[in-house]
This record gives C-alpha cells, structure tokens and sequence, in this order.
C-alpha cells in the first residue's frame, strides 16, 4: 500500500480544479497495487480550485524550518494550511502504515527533487515541497512521479 498524489490518479484536486496532471503510469499501477490518494492541500483546507500558490524564497523543508513562506498568485499566505496539510498526511501514513508515496513533481507540496521557484513563471528549482519534505523527515520513502 502507497500513498499518491490524488491529482496523479485524475482526481480533480490541484489548484484548476481539472484533471491534467493525470499519470498513466499511476494509473496502471493502481491496477495491481492499493494506492491511497492524497491532497495535502485539501487536507489542509484548500478549496478547489484555487489561485496557484509556490514557496517564496526556499523550499518545504525551508517551510517547516520557519525560513520561508508559501503565498498564492493573489498574495495571500497560504503556508499554515500547506502544513497542516502535510502534518494530516503524515498522520494517516502512520494510521495506516504506509512507507511510501508517490509524489507529484514540481508541486508546492508534493513536489519531489524540483519545485517551482515562487516567481509564478514557471522555473524549476531544487528542492521538495513541504509534504514530501516532512514525509522524508519521517522515514517515508518518496517516489517521484517520473519514476513510475
């Protein structure tokens, strides 16, 4: 059993409130293998949709250190909810002894390896999101999506 990022699996749940960050792969994993789909962000109490939101000056792990913060397209600090978000997804991972997830690249939260760099332009930087930062921090291994 694995946790996914819900919009991997065509759950209408990022920030359009669409489904093109569908994955095949996760798809056709889903198949064989239970697979838990999350949101950190719903979790956290983000409508869907929502304005697009990105780390500014930093990365998850930056977030949960208090160094840095999340805003969304329209200036709002969204970075209480983003880690609320992960601390409930950290939760059901240990209610349900889950040692992985799948995780959505380039996503504030989810993110894994490259995230965007907080000036809406569409540049990756290095770094994970504050999800899959504090998920790492507990152990858990993190698959990117690409490594499907």
């Amino acid at each position: 059993m694995k946790f996914v990022s819900a919009c991997l699996l065509g759950i209408r749940c990022n920030w359009s409130g669409d489904d093109k960050y569908k994955n095949d792969r996760a798809l056709e994993l889903s198949k064989v293998e239970t697979l838990i789909p999350v949101c950190p962000e719903q979790l956290g109490g983000l409508s869907t949709p929502r304005a697009p939101q990105e780390i500014q000056g930093g990365t998850g792990e930056d977030v949960l250190n208090g160094k840095c913060k999340i805003m969304n397209r329209d200036g709002k600090d969204v970075t209480r909810e983003f880690i609320k978000g992960a601390e409930e997804t950290l939760k059901i991972a240990w209610q349900l002894n889950i040692k992985e997830f799948i995780a959505k690249s380039g996503s504030p939260s989810c993110g894994c390896g490259q995230i965007y760099d907080g000036s809406f332009s569409g540049r990756l930087i290095g770094g994970d999101g504050v999800t899959t930062a504090l998920l790492k921090r507990n152990g858990l291994r993190i698959i990117p999506e690409e490594e499907l």
